[in-house]
């Protein structure tokens, strides 16, 4: 499944359209610490967070995240949300539990 499948699936709410809508979800990824997301997040994956704040933008980058999703209700502030835009990064928002969330999309891959 591609990034831009998973936003014309309507699943969680697109926040911003990264760069790179064609590139394939290798897999759900979750992680609250983001010392350990930055070592461990799997390129391309779906990383489902709480944590929105703009040091999760940096990770994503950092660990060549396919695309965020904050879970549980939480969202990155506007001027967040415009550094997200800037740097050309996929955000979505979601109710659902992280757990929720991370088995959607593995779902979806299988």
């Amino acid at each position: 499944m591609t990034i831009q499948e998973l936003m014309d699936s309507n699943l969680f709410t697109l926040v911003n359209a990264g760069d790179d809508t064609d590139a394939q979800i290798t897999t759900p990824f979750c992680c609250d610490l983001l010392s350990i997301a930055m070592g461990r997040a799997p390129e391309k994956c779906a990383w489902i967070t709480v944590m929105a704040n703009v040091n999760t933008l940096a990770v994503a980058s950092l660990a060549d995240c396919g695309c965020i999703i904050l879970a549980e209700g939480t969202a990155f502030d506007e001027a967040t949300n415009g550094k997200a835009a800037a740097q050309g990064i996929t955000v979505f928002t979601t109710d659902m539990p992280v757990f929720e969330a991370a088995l959607a999309i593995w779902q979806k891959l299988q």
